[in-house]
């Protein structure tokens, strides 16, 4: 599936309650988990200890932090949507986030996006979009839930 373009208030509207796409895989490597850790202080062994994780962890490995699978969703989200004539995007809100499942080191994931709705709050548009974090090879999802962007047409 290719990437969808939309351009106004109208063409979002009339994909309301649709799925938008698939993004491509992304895997999460041991670096890019320490280096979120660097960046959020958040050092727990469970994430950045290979050889304690091996032993101790229930996982047998290193697993991404939560926040970090979380983070790449703005990457993940412009590969399915490209939301073009805008003045400004706002990330607004997240709903509903539920955490189902660790995400490995190595492991693969992909978004997927549905619509779910489109309100025009006097020009400023509010859009939740339904998401759902795949782990490859996995039937349960990382995370699912909603995200909230506020566009700002022109």
């Amino acid at each position: 599936m290719s990437k969808r373009i939309i351009s106004s208030f109208e063409e979002l509207q009339a994909l309301s309650g649709q799925e938008l796409g698939i993004s491509d895989y992304h895997q999460f490597t041991q670096e890019q988990i320490n280096l979120f850790a660097d960046a959020t202080l958040d050092h727990q062994w469970i994430h950045v200890d290979v050889e304690r994780a091996k032993t101790e962890s229930p996982f047998k490995d290193t697993i991404a932090h939560g926040y970090l699978t979380l983070s790449i969703l703005p990457h993940l989200w412009t590969q399915i949507v490209d939301v073009q004539n805008l003045k400004l995007q706002v990330n607004y809100g997240i709903e509903k986030l539920k955490f189902n499942q660790p995400v490995l080191v190595n492991s693969r994931v992909r978004l997927v996006a549905k619509l779910v709705n489109v309100v025009n709050l006097r020009g400023v548009i509010r859009a939740n979009i339904g998401v759902t974090l795949e782990i490859e090879d996995n039937r349960k999802p990382a995370y699912e839930g909603e995200i909230v962007f506020l566009y700002h047409f022109n």
